[in-house]
């Protein structure tokens, strides 16, 4: 077991926003989830989080990697609060919310395949790809699959991608696995090529790579907006188009725009 001490960390809204999808809230209110290489059960006790894992190796630099611990989110936010102070109450309510670092290729996966669907789809295609494809971990008495690696994925058919109820999305998971990308080659991109890079290939418009990029790379100065983001500018800033809400938030929170609009999502969704 793992105690990482005086962390200031909303477990639940950072789990939970849709940053990733393959987890579950235990009855403890702790959360398991299935990451790349490994399964951990996480839960918040006062202001320390508890880990358990079923690999021990690097744990600690694991955890605070992939839940983005050791970044200065209060420092952050009294830039953002610099350029739009109207955002206070939206900060103060996701106190402790992070942007996590999500495994490169199954963030690219989960959201080519979260096109047009819902959370509970894209949680069942996910599994059933792990379930037949990957890796079988034991965990806490429970039977996990940890997510395919490429060379998986490469041996899949359009029809093989099909029968895991991905839909229409089949042929576009078959020509990203098969299209060469290099996804370490994104880390040393600008963050405009980067975006052009990911929708060169077919299935991958602007929101899905500003998704990757945001979650996968942590690139805060992209803004994938949905529904929830929409009606809070509309409210609040009298900006109902998309094009038009991009702009203002580049203009606006510059590096920190995409930080910004996950604040918005999640205030909003609670609320």
């Amino acid at each position: 077991m793992l105690v990482i001490k005086d962390v200031n960390l909303d477990l639940e809204n950072t789990i939970t926003c849709g940053q990733i999808f393959r987890f579950k809230k235990e009855d403890d209110n702790s959360f398991t989830v299935i990451m790349s290489d490994r399964v951990v059960n996480l839960k918040m006790n006062n202001n320390n989080l508890i880990v358990l894992s079923s690999s021990e190796e690097d744990l600690e630099d694991v955890i605070k990697s992939y839940l983005d611990l050791d970044r200065n989110y209060d420092k952050i936010n009294d830039k953002i609060l610099e350029n739009d102070s109207s955002l206070k109450d939206v900060i103060d309510k996701c106190n402790g919310f992070k942007i996590m670092h999500t495994p490169k290729l199954e963030t690219c996966i989960s959201y080519i395949i979260s096109q047009n669907n819902g959370v509970p789809q894209i949680r069942n295609s996910l599994n059933l790809l792990s379930e037949k494809y990957g890796k079988r971990v034991e965990f806490m008495n429970n039977v996990y699959y940890l997510f395919p690696n490429i060379n998986e994925l490469k041996k899949l058919s359009i029809s093989d991608f099909h029968e895991c109820k991905t839909g229409f999305r089949d042929k576009y998971l078959y020509n990203f696995i098969n299209s060469n990308i290099k996804l370490d080659k994104i880390d040393d991109m600008a963050t405009d090529d980067a975006l052009k890079y990911l929708m060169n290939i077919k299935g991958i418009g602007l929101k899905v790579a500003s998704c990757i990029l945001l979650f996968a790379y942590q690139r805060f100065d992209v803004f994938p907006i949905d529904t929830w983001v929409k009606k809070y500018f509309s409210e609040n800033y009298n900006l109902d188009d998309i094009k038009k809400i991009s702009f203002f938030a580049k203009e606006k929170y510059g590096a920190y725009s995409g930080l910004v609009i996950q604040y918005i999502f999640n205030y909003s969704r609670n609320k």
